[in-house]
């Protein structure tokens, strides 16, 4: 059955990447972004494209929609310390203003882009949807702030929601995959070496209680989590709000993600050991184990070597096409 959803922040990576997923799938798909962060060129062919604010989305929703898939967040944890209040403006703000526009159009399914930042820094690890969450930024406070948001419309008005709690999203699906500027994530910075772009990875400490000494994160393919979007929707149920983690469950190091990005380039990847970053805990791990029983949804390109090497394709073909 084909059906009709607004993408909001559809021009972003994770966003532009679930719209896709959608129009392979055969729905109908407007992507809502103002291009703050996104890229046009980023957005998927054969979506209708609409330029404008999430905080604007009643201008463009109505009764046809099935659902709404929510993307349009700021996300970069050292901006949401240093300016919080354009966080709680677009991300708690937006949303509310989201769910307004929702209700009133009668659209009555949402799925969430939450994080794992929601956690802060867990007591204990694989991270299950019961741990505490104590967030440390103004970016996962605010995501948080939505949970409990949507948490309250599901109660009032019957909301079907479910929130994907992400950790680390690495990889690329054809010509979607990760641009951001300033970049902060591992995988794409260490590329950025092989490519010569930039002369040396740091690795911010290396005496963590891990096996080689630096931090282990849990990284998860950005198609495996695109499918979980879909089966969201499918799972989504009038009145309750469903939070489930997405990993794959395993964790790689810094020094392993260095390591393969080495092996996959077959470039040298000078690093540079730098002291640690407050607030970086050892080891961030996932338990999916919700997301399976629940969904349905299985991970199935957990390889690192296949998340960089995806990644690898497409900063060059980025870097093919930059005149």
């Amino acid at each position: 059955m084909s059906n009709k959803y607004l993408v909001t922040g559809g021009a972003g990576y994770v966003g532009s990447v679930v719209a896709a997923h959608l129009v392979e799938a055969g729905h109908t798909v407007t992507v809502l972004d103002d291009l703050s962060t996104g890229h046009r060129e980023g957005v998927p062919a054969g979506t209708r494209f609409v330029e404008g604010r999430v905080q604007d989305a009643a201008r463009y929703l109505d009764a046809s929609y099935d659902a709404v898939l929510h993307f349009a967040a700021f996300s970069q944890v050292g901006e949401s310390v240093t300016d919080p209040e354009k966080y709680w403006r677009n991300n708690v703000g937006g949303t509310m203003d989201l769910l307004a526009a929702m209700r009133g159009a009668g659209v009555r399914t949402l799925v969430f882009s939450s994080t794992a930042a929601t956690y802060g820094e867990p007591e204990t690890t694989p991270i299950t949807e019961s741990a505490p969450t104590a967030p440390t930024s103004p970016y996962g406070a605010s995501k948080l702030a939505v949970d409990h948001m949507i948490a309250g419309e599901c109660a009032a008005h019957g909301l079907a929601a479910v929130s994907l709690r992400y950790f680390n999203v690495a990889g690329a699906y054809g010509d979607c995959g990760e641009r951001h500027d300033p970049e902060s994530h591992l995988i794409p910075l260490v590329l950025q070496v092989a490519q010569g772009k930039r002369e040396a990875i740091s690795v911010y400490g290396d005496d963590y209680p891990t096996p080689d000494g630096t931090c282990v994160r849990d990284y998860i393919h950005v198609a495996d989590l695109a499918e979980a979007h879909l089966l969201a929707l499918e799972a989504a149920a009038p009145g309750q709000h469903l939070i489930c983690n997405l990993g794959n469950g395993n964790g790689f190091s810094v020094r392993e993600v260095v390591e393969t990005v080495r092996k996959v380039t077959g470039h040298p990847v000078p690093e540079i050991t730098a002291a640690r970053r407050g607030g970086d805990p050892a080891v961030l791990v996932a338990s999916a184990q919700t997301a399976v029983d629940r969904l349905g949804w299985r991970p199935s390109r957990t390889d690192l070597a296949d998340i960089v090497a995806d990644a690898w394709e497409f900063a060059r073909r980025r870097e093919a096409a930059t005149p």
